[in-house]
């Protein structure tokens, strides 16, 4: 019963927090660079590792963040010099970077305690038996601790910074001729995306941590008024995605995580024809008028 606990507790956190950073990719028509941080930023774990020798959160969390922005830098670098199209060029740098980090998965094999499909797929039903030890007390798993401290970090940082992440994301000429400094707000969002990213790896691993990242947002896309009322509809998709899937995967006993993202993108699909029918609705009713 407490591990069901654990793993709900855990999953409403990644799924919040890759929900609230992913508000900022979709306004930003930047999805398609949330996907390439979070397969590329294998390549930064697995060169943390190999540095520090053990599975370091600390260590971890610094190589991962450090490549996902330079996969950022590289993308947006590599479409400026060579005029490939944007979405090309970040097709080219986190391939580059995804396929470097299984070669050195598989060349360091026997030193790496990296597993590929945990770090692709995760396993959230295993969350409860990684423990964090706070003086002899066990006070749950390491994977909690570790989202929640990313999700309080994202909540803190988005608080602060809500008029300028505003400002970048609908008016960014706008913003550099008021001073702001779009360069920064933008890699500081590239961040908070690593950060995300790596702290779910143990829960949904890299692929479905992008299903969190762009469905939830982009179905409160379609209904949001305002930023404000996105990122509530974000979270609440992301809420309701987790309860639903966790209700099918235990039905079906399948996995955990892949239940969820078929849920999130469900309740996607959903939003979509319920629109579509009232728009349909809505234009019978002006033609009969």
């Amino acid at each position: 019963m407490m591990g069901d606990v654990w793993i709900l507790a855990t999953a409403s956190l990644v799924a919040v927090s890759c929900s609230m950073v992913g508000v900022f990719l979709v306004l930003r028509r930047m999805s398609l660079l949330g996907d390439a941080i979070s397969h590329s930023v294998l390549l930064g774990i697995v060169l943390a590792y190999l540095a520090v020798g053990s599975r370091s959160v600390v260590a971890m969390m610094i190589g991962a963040t450090a490549i996902g922005l330079l996969t950022a830098w590289l993308s947006n670098t590599l479409h400026r010099v060579s005029k490939l199209q944007t979405d090309a060029s970040i097709g080219i740098i986190f391939t580059w970077f995804f396929a470097v980090g299984v070669i050195l998965i598989s060349v360091y094999a026997g030193q790496v305690d990296l597993d590929q499909e945990c770090v692709l797929y995760g396993e959230i039903a295993f969350v409860p038996f990684d423990t964090v030890i706070w003086g002899e007390t066990d006070i749950g798993p390491r994977a909690f601790w570790l989202i929640l401290g990313v999700f309080v970090l994202n909540l803190l940082i988005v608080l602060i910074g809500f008029e300028r992440f505003k400002l970048v994301a609908f008016h960014p000429a706008l913003a550099v001729s008021l001073g702001v400094n779009v360069v920064f707000w933008h890699y500081l969002l590239m961040t908070m995306v690593s950060l995300t990213t790596v702290a779910s790896f143990d829960a949904v691993g890299a692929i479905l941590v992008v299903a969190l990242l762009v469905i939830p947002a982009s179905a409160a896309y379609l209904l949001a008024k305002s930023l404000k009322g996105m990122l509530w509809l974000a979270a609440g998709y992301a809420q309701l995605s987790v309860l639903a899937g966790y209700a099918v995967a235990v039905w079906l006993d399948s996995s955990i995580a892949a239940s969820i993202a078929v849920m999130a993108g469900l309740l996607l699909m959903v939003t979509v024809l319920v629109l579509q029918a009232l728009k349909v609705r809505r234009q019978g009713h002006l033609a009969q008028a």
